[in-house]
């Protein structure tokens, strides 16, 4: 369904229509909704758990680039955990979740939902707990971060097969993921109806208040991503690089717009690789590896707002978030936003940060009308950051 996007806006629209119309009558629809909440739930543990080793097994490739791949790497991590921090920073500082009427919050939130309570847990505790002593009692669980790490670690493990084994069980992975993603495509058909009875809902319970909420959690995103673009990145640049940072913006220009209009870094892909290579000229070496695998890992607009969405959520239902619960977040987002690759759309992974940190996800469906206007600013950063990457690598990484 090409125009799903398009069917999801208008489901909203009418959600609200009849929201406003029947008031807290509109509750009665909530069920629809529930459901479309479920049936996301039930892919979430096999999506991200196969998706995650296949990323894993084929990052671990980039050994054979040597410095280069070790650099750029190196710069992609610790790019994406600053936008994560960053992005706490920014929605403790606003809190876009805040504002609703506590006392009728359970409206939101299904019967069979859990409340997500702080835990609390010392630091050794907290690490210990991410690695899972028995990995199949953690898919069963559902317990997020134990399965993504445990995912990262197969991964390694099977990028170090040799090549004619590995490419095999590669093969066999992406097969599993195509599969899934078929899985969630369907799903995905049933979006508008969900959207629409979850929209109605609440609006005939909070009225226009949700509304300013969903707005809320909308700038603060894009000021973390300008900030993100605008400053962290540049100073990578002035830091690290050769490259003059006018040069550098004035280039950018063009895959900029090209990734704003698609809201797709492959369809960007080609302009940004021909910019960095004739405008900023970089190495074709560098260009040739770090893009590629910059439009498959490098997400720092994603992990914005994996974690502005899952602070939006807690302050939603006013969750006290315990310092457990900000490493879960943190290390979710930043791994979570790396496991991307392959997934359509952001919305599986968001539930996986909330599910991770025992945030409830059933308000998550008032976001989908409003994913192409996230998609299209994430992607114009997570371009940009994959065109930086490859100017601090390649001072680094080659010689000229």
């Amino acid at each position: 369904m090409n125009n799903l996007g398009v069917w999801i806006l208008i489901a909203m629209l009418a959600g609200i229509v009849v929201g406003v119309v029947l008031g807290p009558a509109a509750a009665a629809l909530k069920p629809l909704g529930d459901l479309f909440i479920q049936l996301i739930k039930m892919l979430v543990v096999p999506l991200v758990a196969v998706s995650i080793i296949s990323g894993a097994s084929t990052l671990g490739d980039s050994k054979s680039a040597g410095r280069i791949g070790l650099i750029s790497i190196g710069y992609i991590l610790l790019t994406t955990l600053v936008a994560v921090l960053l992005a706490i920073m920014a929605g403790e500082l606003f809190r876009p979740g805040e504002g609703l009427d506590a006392g009728r919050l359970a409206a939101l939130i299904s019967p069979t939902a859990d409340a997500g309570t702080a835990p609390t847990l010392s630091f050794w505790e907290t690490v210990i707990g991410m690695i899972p002593a028995n990995p199949m009692q953690a898919f069963a669980e559902g317990n997020i971060l134990q399965i993504i790490l445990f995912g990262l670690f197969l991964g390694f493990g099977i990028s170090a097969l040799q090549r004619e084994k590995r490419a095999k069980v590669v093969n066999g992975l992406n097969y599993l993921l195509e599969a899934l993603i078929w899985c969630i495509e369907r799903v995905m058909y049933v979006a508008p109806l969900g959207v629409f009875a979850l929209m109605a809902d609440a609006t005939g319970t909070f009225g226009f208040s949700i509304l300013w909420q969903i707005a809320n959690l909308v700038w603060v995103n894009l000021l973390a991503v300008l900030v993100m673009g605008l400053l962290v990145y540049p100073l990578t640049l002035l830091l690290f690089s050769h490259t003059p940072l006018k040069t550098f913006f004035r280039a950018m220009l063009k895959p900029q717009i090209i990734a704003f209009s698609t809201a797709s870094s492959m369809a960007t892909l080609p302009v940004n690789m021909e910019v960095c290579e004739r405008e900023l000229h970089l190495s074709k070496q560098t260009v040739g590896f770090v893009l590629p695998l910059g439009a498959t890992i490098n997400m720092s607009g994603n992990a914005i707002y994996y974690t502005l969405v899952a602070l939006f959520f807690a302050q939603l239902y006013g969750i006290e978030l315990a310092m457990p619960q900000y490493v879960t977040i943190a290390i979710l987002s930043t791994l979570g936003s790396i496991g991307q690759a392959g997934v359509p759309g952001p919305t599986l992974m968001v539930v996986a940060v909330l599910v991770g940190a025992g945030i409830p996800i059933e308000g998550l469906p008032l976001l989908y009308a409003l994913d192409r206007i996230f998609d299209m600013v994430r992607t114009t950063l997570n371009i940009t950051g994959d065109a930086a990457c490859a100017a601090v690598t390649d001072r680094f990484a080659t010689t000229k």
